[in-house]
């Protein structure tokens, strides 16, 4: 497998990069953490490549290497020796890390400054960025039907980047294809919708890969508020308190009921 040192690095990647979701990791069962810390480390480093220079050449060398990583991972080759990729190539199989390399490219958007060519680009990006992460996950942890976990990424990606949205707007980037009341309004009720749909087939996710789902605990918090006060998608959104919101979390990890 690897050793612990490497699960050490990646929770400690995690914790500082992605703190909201490392206290999702640490509310899941203790043996599917090395899982998950493994996974949002690399989507972290992944996430964060294209926005530590301002080269664009430099980023896609960056994107290149994670692609790289994971053909070695895809062909049985001999893996990279490296704190993440060590531990990813000891969890994941051929299928898992073409995902995965779907989702480096993806992230290939953020490098320039183009804007999304329509609402299907958009919906791919967060597809491939959040769903594709989250159902590598699932699969690895236990069984789950794919689409429901789709669902459920779609509506805790679109939270993330709802999120997001100021900072790229005050980096001159293009977030949304359109930033009125209206259509933000829609976007938060298209999430709240897929959130929804997710639950109710809650049935289909094994308990053990539902543990890779605790990361979305606050997603309704946020596009709730998203659809009610669509002008703080620009200007930020407040977010739940934080003590209700960690009451939810280990509420969810108690009962399963993400």
């Amino acid at each position: 497998m690897f050793e612990s040192s490497d699960l050490n690095a990646c929770a400690a990647l995690v914790e500082r990069g992605d703190p909201k979701r490392f206290l999702a990791v640490m509310a899941a069962p203790v043996q599917a953490r090395k899982v998950l810390f493994a996974l949002f480390a690399f989507n972290l480093e992944v996430a964060r490549a294209p926005w530590v220079t301002q080269q664009p050449m430099i980023a896609e060398m960056r994107l290149q290497w994670w692609c790289d990583a994971l053909d070695e991972i895809a062909s049985q080759k001999v893996v990279r020796r490296h704190e993440v990729v060590t531990p990813l190539a000891a969890l994941i199989d051929s299928h898992a890390a073409a995902l995965l390399r779907e989702l480096v490219t993806a992230r290939r958007w953020d490098i320039y400054d183009d804007p999304f060519e329509d609402a299907a680009q958009f919906e791919r990006y967060i597809d491939y960025t959040s769903g594709h992460l989250l159902v590598v996950a699932s699969g690895v942890l236990g069984g789950a039907d794919p689409q429901v976990v789709r669902d459920f990424a779609f509506a805790t990606g679109l939270s993330n980047w709802f999120q997001a949205v100021p900072k790229l707007l005050s980096q001159r980037r293009h977030p949304l294809l359109d930033l009125s009341s209206k259509s933000l309004r829609r976007l938060a009720e298209q999430g709240l919708q897929r959130l929804a749909m997710a639950r109710n087939s809650r049935g289909l996710v094994s308990s053990d890969a539902g543990a890779a789902l605790l990361c979305g605990w606050q997603t309704k918090s946020y596009l709730t508020e998203a659809f009610h006060h669509p002008e703080r998608v620009l200007s930020g959104l407040s977010g739940p308190r934080l003590f209700v919101s960690k009451a939810r979390l280990l509420a969810q990890a108690a009962t399963g009921r993400w």
